[in-house]
C-alpha cells in the first residue's frame, strides 16, 4: 500500500517494510497480558488499511489504529474482556468509513460476535452476536441453553458483496470446549 507492505506475527508484532529493499520502516510489539486464554496459539491474521490507518486487533481482545508512514497509536479500543476468554486473531475487514472486527473465545464459552468500528475514531457503532439472546428471533431453537455460552466464535474475517452491500462472516465452533 502506497509502497509500504504491513505485515503481522504471532503475539501482534506489526512490521512495516519497504515493498522494494525490505528495509524496516517501523515496527510494533504489543504488550500481551501474562495470563492470555488462548486455545490455539498466538495468531495475527492480518491488518486492515483506510486511508492513512493501519488497523490490527490483538490477542487480548483491542482494535488499534496506526500512523501508517508513522506506527503511532492514533486509537486503541477494547473490543471485549480477554480475562472471560474473549481474544481477537483476525485482520480487519474495512468498508468503507467502518472497520468490522470478529471475536475468537468460543473454546472458552465466549458468545460470538463481529463488531463494526468508526475507522477515525475507534467508536463502536454496532455489534452482531451470532447467537440469538432469550427473547431474540431464533431464540426458541436453543431450548434453555443460555447464549452467552453457546459459542460461534467469528474468528476469521469475513467478506463484502458491494453489489448486494451485504457482509460475510462466517462463524466457528459450540462452547465450551474447555
Amino acid at each position: 500500500y502506497g509502497g509500504v507492505m504491513y505485515v503481522t506475527s504471532s503475539y501482534n508484532r506489526l512490521f512495516a517494510l519497504d515493498a522494494k529493499t525490505g528495509a524496516l520502516l517501523w515496527r510494533y510489539d504489543h504488550q500481551n497480558s501474562k495470563n492470555l486464554r488462548l486455545c490455539c496459539g498466538p495468531p495475527n491474521r492480518g491488518v486492515g488499511i483506510a486511508g492513512d490507518l493501519v488497523l490490527m486487533a490483538t490477542l487480548d481482545a483491542h482494535l488499534l489504529a496506526f500512523d501508517r508512514k508513522t506506527g503511532e497509536i492514533k486509537w486503541d479500543t477494547l473490543l471485549a474482556d480477554y480475562k472471560e476468554g474473549f481474544s481477537a486473531t483476525s485482520a480487519p475487514l474495512v468498508i468503507r468509513d467502518l472497520a468490522i472486527i470478529g471475536i475468537a473465545g468460543g473454546e472458552y464459552g465466549v458468545r460470538g460476535f463481529f463488531d463494526a468500528y468508526d475507522v477515525k475514531t475507534g467508536a463502536q457503532i454496532w455489534r452482531h452476536y451470532t447467537i440469538p439472546a432469550k427473547g431474540e428471533p431464533g431464540s426458541e431453537t436453543w431450548a434453555d441453553f443460555p447464549a452467552e455460552y453457546a459459542g460461534a466464535p467469528t474468528w476469521t474475517t469475513g467478506s463484502f458483496d458491494p453489489e448486494l452491500n451485504l457482509i460475510y462472516w462466517p462463524t466457528g465452533n459450540p462452547c465450551p470446549d474447555f
